[in-house]
């Protein structure tokens, strides 16, 4: 099972708890996780990744403990912790100010 915990936007407009857990076959990926997510969630569709790229919404960032995967290939497998549902996969809304 792999832990996902989505920022409060996403989690009212899916009507979710704090934490989503998905099963998700092998290799674990980023991509992978995300399709499950969307495909199980389709109101989600869009609101993580662009429909058209594809690309991960720059005002979002991805985490796994303290490593940021924001900018690593979405094909690239995600940390065993992440992948064996130890520690979860974390989308934080980005803040931004001046």
């Amino acid at each position: 099972m792999i832990r996902v915990v989505l920022p409060h936007p996403l989690r009212r407009l899916a009507r979710l708890g704090p934490e989503v857990e998905l099963e998700c076959c092998e290799p674990v990926t980023l991509r992978a996780v995300l399709d499950v997510l969307e495909a199980r969630y389709p109101v989600l569709s869009g609101t993580i990744r662009d429909h058209v790229t594809g690309q991960r919404r720059p005002f979002l960032r991805i985490f796994a403990g303290e490593e940021d995967l924001s900018h690593l290939s979405p094909d690239a497998p995600l940390p065993t912790a992440v992948a064996t549902g130890a520690e979860p996969l974390l989308i934080v809304g980005a803040i931004a100010g001046g």
